[in-house]
């Protein structure tokens, strides 16, 4: 593999573009929260008896709690408890878990360097609204958001293109031609494929670049620095 410190990218999958908008995933992409993330799915789980593996919940980072639950589990295994799960996990996470998390270096000075060229900047997470505000407050972004779109504004997390739908109908009249998706999983990206959104990827989240790659990205990045450092040459500059 090549040194990660080499722009990665795709020519024959990147398309010409001028975007106008980028539209960001949070959790993995500009917070360091995945593997926090994890384990507060790991101990939810273990508090109603489920017997899961650890590197089972970690390849999907990335799902939002809804799909997550249906990858791992029949309907019929979770029929009297999955809401009730779900909801111990978010306040064990928001308890426990979110105050350990930091944003990755140089989010917040990606994010103005994009300001500065006239872009809008869209947040489209999986998380819930009220870890969504705090990992915004966290990067110290909040300010520098247009718009902002959770978990709580669709009907279906990724890797079903539902949130970054409605972040695009959010911020009308921009299109999936106008807009760059950065994003840490395979699931991010294949959200974004399934409305015409191009994906940049970033291997801070735990994926791998073929991982990534496979999964549609046009460029990769080892973090929000790497991406501020070669942001001349990137997709969100072209």
């Amino acid at each position: 593999m090549r040194p990660l410190d080499v722009l990665s990218r795709n020519v024959d999958n990147e398309r010409s573009m001028m975007p106008k908008a980028v539209l960001f995933d949070v959790d993995g992409t500009l917070i360091d929260s995945n593997e926090a993330h994890t384990d507060a799915w790991v101990d939810a789980f273990n508090h109603f008896q489920l017997d899961v593996r650890r590197e089972d919940i970690r390849r999907r980072m990335g799902m939002g709690g809804d799909q997550l639950l249906k990858a791992l589990f029949s309907s019929d295994e979770i029929a009297d408890c999955g809401d009730e799960l779900r909801h111990y996990r978010a306040k064990l996470f928001a308890r426990d878990y979110q105050p350990r998390c930091s944003a990755f270096p140089e989010v917040r000075a990606l994010f103005e360097r994009i300001k500065e060229d006239g872009k809008t900047i869209i947040l489209g997470s999986s998380a819930t609204q009220d870890e969504l505000d705090k990992n915004m407050e966290l990067a110290g972004i909040s300010d520098l958001v247009d718009f902002a779109v959770s978990a709580d504004d669709a009907e279906r997390s990724k890797p079903y293109p539902d949130i970054f739908a409605a972040a695009l109908k959010k911020a009308e009249p921009l299109t999936p031609a106008d807009t760059v998706v950065v994003g840490d999983t395979p699931y991010d990206a294949q959200a974004a494929q399934k409305i015409g959104l191009a994906t940049i990827g970033l291997l801070c989240g735990g994926f791998s670049e073929n991982e990534l790659r496979s999964a549609g990205c046009c460029a990769i990045y080892k973090d929000p620095e790497h991406l501020l450092r070669e942001y001349g040459k990137s997709p969100i500059k072209s």
